[in-house]
């Protein structure tokens, strides 16, 4: 609930940094890209609608966050850039991250912000459940193709969960979610992204690949578009329902991105990494999110559906990964 926010309030600078979020161009992600091109950080917006992104920019650079005033914005701002990525597609996501690391000296923070909730029952071009693809595995990828281009600074991988993930399990018996609800397609993702995130932090601290530490998050109750489908494939009303009770009992867009931000530029949690954090703090993790045999498992099956090799050596593994992208 609004009452129970915490901000985050790291005066931390990020001049000479890049910092790439997915589905920047609304909601929490529009916002934690306006509080961090506000430090100074070159932002790139990776995004599927360029219309709207370009209008987010627009946006962004003329409106500066709570507290502070149009000229100390304006005198302070980073760059902000545009990438498209799609990720219902996974050569979007391949053509995206190839992009990146040809056209950028570096990645310093990743923001894996984009997510789609109660979608309608349909697949992907990958044939992969569209919740699933958007949610995690688009993410899964575009972060595995990218970790090469970290290795040459110090980088944070946020990656966007949600309290729903409590009433989800994984079920690798029906790992593409054709046989549950559009509300547990989501909870199941975003289970998914905590147990990415620890997985990920374990290998990357068994390869010595040392300096990048990564970080899942619960944002908070917030009004935005991510149950704009939800309409048809709940029951019509859902989505003014949600906004209602979101608005009463929820936080607003920019209280809902302080964790986002807090994750990735606060100094305390520089030397931390696989955990889950809530109002800007770590918070413990239930059930199945604490299951480190079910996150290698996932692991294994999101390398299948990627139609990738989950070699048990992390390194060789980043280096098969990029070599298909070439």
């Amino acid at each position: 609930m609004w009452f129970f926010n915490q901000m985050c309030t790291s005066k931390a600078r990020l001049d000479g940094k890049t910092v790439v979020i997915t589905g920047a161009s609304c909601g929490i992600g529009k916002e934690t890209a306006r509080d961090l091109y506000g430090r100074g950080a070159r932002v790139i917006l990776a995004c599927r609608n360029m219309e709207k992104t370009n209008k987010a920019v627009e946006d962004i650079k003329n409106n500066p966050p709570p507290g502070i005033t149009k000229d100390e914005y304006l005198n302070n701002v980073g760059e902000l850039a545009i990438y498209c990525l799609e990720l219902s597609s996974l050569k979007s996501v391949r053509d995206c991250a190839k992009k990146i690391i040809k056209h950028e000296a570096a990645i310093h923070i990743l923001v894996n912000n984009a997510g789609v909730a109660a979608h309608q029952d349909n697949k992907t071009e990958d044939g992969i459940e569209m919740t699933l693809q958007v949610n995690y595995l688009g993410h899964f990828l575009f972060t595995i193709l990218l970790i090469p281009k970290m290795q040459s600074s110090s980088c944070r991988i946020v990656n966007v969960s949600s309290l729903t993930y409590i009433t989800a399990n994984i079920d690798f018996d029906d790992i593409n979610m054709e046989r549950v609800s559009p509300l547990a397609r989501y909870a199941r993702t975003k289970l998914a992204n905590i147990l990415f995130t620890k997985e990920l932090a374990r290998r990357l601290k068994e390869a010595n690949i040392n300096g990048i530490n990564v970080y899942s998050l619960h944002p908070g109750m917030i009004s935005t578009n991510i149950s704009r489908y939800a309409n048809e494939s709940i029951f019509y009303g859902f989505s003014f329902l949600f906004d209602m009770l979101s608005r009463l009992f929820g936080k607003t867009i920019v209280q809902g991105a302080q964790t986002t931000i807090y994750c990735s530029i606060d100094e305390e949690v520089a030397n931390q990494t696989g955990l889950y954090y809530v109002n800007c703090g770590v918070s413990n993790t239930y059930l199945k999110a604490n299951d480190h045999q079910c996150a290698e498992k996932l692991w294994h099956a999101s390398c299948r559906l990627l139609h990738l090799e989950p070699d048990e050596n992390f390194t060789t593994f980043l280096e098969t990964v990029s070599r298909q992208m070439l």
